[in-house]
């Protein structure tokens, strides 16, 4: 079974939305705005990079990531690795080119059944509600959350609403910076 790892730039309010500024939100860019680049801080994404061997998005990740990251140095390793696209509504022929081999799932279904096949970790990036899915389902193996030291109030956030029951995590590495980010990486206690 392949390990489910969600990736996030989250605001201590739980707020993942638009973390690098795109367009259209309230708090586009709080990740650059509100607290000072420290290095060091950011070096999980390229321990990520190096782990994953496939990435899972919702449609609107997909949508806003696909056009600029694969021409991006920051995101080379992405490149040929293998995404997966949980979308019910988009079609082949609005998959990007040149961004290695991309699937388009139907369902959540689809997505317990990539999980239960041969290989490394699968990394979601993004796509807040995928992720609400993909928790109340119990398809999240592990979160790796950089939390930055502000309070956003609005915006979409990591975890569902939903009356679930509860979901023990264990905290397996964390870290503090000089510019108050934290980083947590929990595994989920099944």
């Amino acid at each position: 079974m392949r390990t489910l790892i969600s990736t996030a730039f989250i605001s201590l309010d739980g707020v993942v939305e638009a973390p690098g500024g795109e367009a259209g939100y309230r708090n586009a860019g709080w990740t650059h705005k509100n607290v000072e680049f420290v290095p060091e801080a950011f070096a999980i994404k390229g321990e990520e990079q190096a782990e994953a061997t496939a990435i899972l998005l919702g449609r609107v990740s997909y949508e806003a990531f696909s056009p600029v990251w694969p021409s991006m140095a920051e995101f080379a390793e992405y490149k040929e690795m293998p995404k997966y696209v949980v979308s019910t509504t988009l079609t082949e022929d609005a998959l990007v080119t040149g961004w290695g081999e991309t699937t388009i799932l139907r369902s959540l279904d689809e997505v317990a059944a990539l999980r239960e096949t041969e290989g490394g970790p699968i990394i979601v990036h993004g796509s807040a509600s995928l992720n609400h899915a993909l928790s109340d389902a119990g398809l999240i193996d592990r979160y790796h959350l950089l939390v930055f030291p502000v309070l956003l109030g609005a915006g979409k956030r990591l975890f569902s609403t939903a009356d679930t029951d509860a979901r023990t995590l264990r905290l397996v590495d964390h870290e503090v910076y000089s510019n108050g980010l934290q980083k947590n990486v929990l595994e989920v206690v099944r």
